[in-house]
């Protein structure tokens, strides 16, 4: 997505709410339920995620569950589960670096990507990444686009879930003006306060107190916060070479407890990633076959490969080969996933290590 001379913007992608909408995705049934994702209440537990109706009974980030589950009794606790966040944050960076040239991950469920000719990006955003996180990820994607890194998470916040902000660089002092200085980068609660006490609780008031004032009271970290306010926020996009995993997931319309739904869903995981392959230029010498219970447990069985492979025929024998390494009948599945890793370049070169561990080659699981 490159132009001749044209000039490059920032583009932030994240989910709201991150591990709850992980969750979410995973039981149908939380749909429209308030959701408290964190620790158990009886062991001071806090809350690390929650969803919007939690939020509207009270509840917030970091709260104590107890407290969280008094304020929202009807709120269904869910443990934290990193390793299903790790995947799906996984999942969303791949679907970026297949529309993006320059991808970071910020955090877990969350993207900043480098793009140029940045005319044509909110229809390009809008027309490619939006729908297809919708459709194929099935997480609520807000994206915001931005000279900077720090303007772009702030109009992704303005956007809202299911929907793309273009802030430009001309129309970014009326923007921040407004704002809470709370909403800076480098301003915590104890400097938020300091900065109350002298007269600035919006960012124009901490534009109009000046350099002096900042330098003087707060030193550096003062220059630093002016120069947010400004908008200018010079962080590059750090670049990686390539993904460490590329994975897909399916859930089933009703639990499954034969082999007719796994194996059809298996091929169509496989075309799916042998097209992201592609579209990379990578080989996989890694695979790893998740099948998840309706009681919430996951199976994980994985194979290091003593090639590397890229077509969806083989991807698709190999998942077979560990779904049928020991018999799922009787065991009611809502879904299974497919993930790729030990990645080298489909023209060749050393293999990268992969997200499994290093291990020698042969089944695990």
């Amino acid at each position: 997505m490159r132009g001749e001379g044209a000039e490059s913007a920032i583009v932030f992608a994240e989910v709201p709410d991150f591990y709850a909408e992980v969750e979410r995705r995973s039981s149908p049934e939380l749909r429209g339920r308030p959701i408290l994702v964190g620790g158990h209440p009886g062991k001071r537990g806090r809350v690390q995620s929650l969803s919007s109706e939690a939020r509207s009974a009270g509840v917030v980030h970091g709260m104590a569950m107890d407290a969280a589950l008094a304020l929202c009794p009807e709120g269904i606790r869910i443990p934290t589960n990193m390793k299903r966040y790790r995947e799906a944050s996984g999942a969303l960076v791949t679907y970026l670096r297949e529309i993006f040239d320059e991808v970071e991950t910020a955090k877990l469920g969350s993207v900043y990507a480098e793009i140029h000719g940045s005319a044509v990006v909110p229809e390009q955003v809008a027309q490619k990444l939006l729908p297809r996180a919708i459709a194929d990820l099935a997480l609520p994607l807000r994206v915001g686009i931005a000279p900077s890194k720090f303007l772009a998470r702030l109009a992704a916040e303005e956007a809202g879930a299911g929907a793309v902000y273009r802030l430009k660089g001309a129309d970014a002092s009326a923007f921040l003006a407004p704002l809470p200085v709370s909403r800076l980068p480098r301003v915590g609660v104890k400097t938020e306060a300091r900065l109350r006490e002298i007269g600035a609780d919006t960012v124009g008031e901490v534009l109009a107190l000046g350099a002096s004032v900042l330098e003087a009271e707060l030193g550096n970290h003062g220059l630093a916060i002016l120069e947010m306010a400004r908008g200018q926020d010079r962080s590059p996009v750090r670049v990686a070479a390539h993904p460490q995993s590329i994975g897909r997931e399916a859930t089933f319309t009703l639990p499954a407890d034969g082999s007719e739904p796994e194996i059809e869903t298996i091929g169509q995981l496989s075309d799916s990633l042998a097209k992201a392959l592609e579209r990379q230029g990578l080989r996989a010498g890694r695979v790893a076959l998740r099948l998840f219970g309706i009681d919430g447990s996951t199976t994980t069985r994985s194979i290091t490969l003593g090639r590397d492979i890229a077509e969806a025929g083989e991807i698709y024998r190999v998942g077979l080969e560990l779904l049928h390494r020991k018999s799922v009948a009787g065991q009611l599945l809502r879904g299974l996933g497919i993930t790729l890793a030990g990645f080298t370049p489909a023209g060749g070169g050393q293999r990268q290590l992969d997200l499994f561990g290093q291990g020698g080659t042969g089944a695990e699981g």
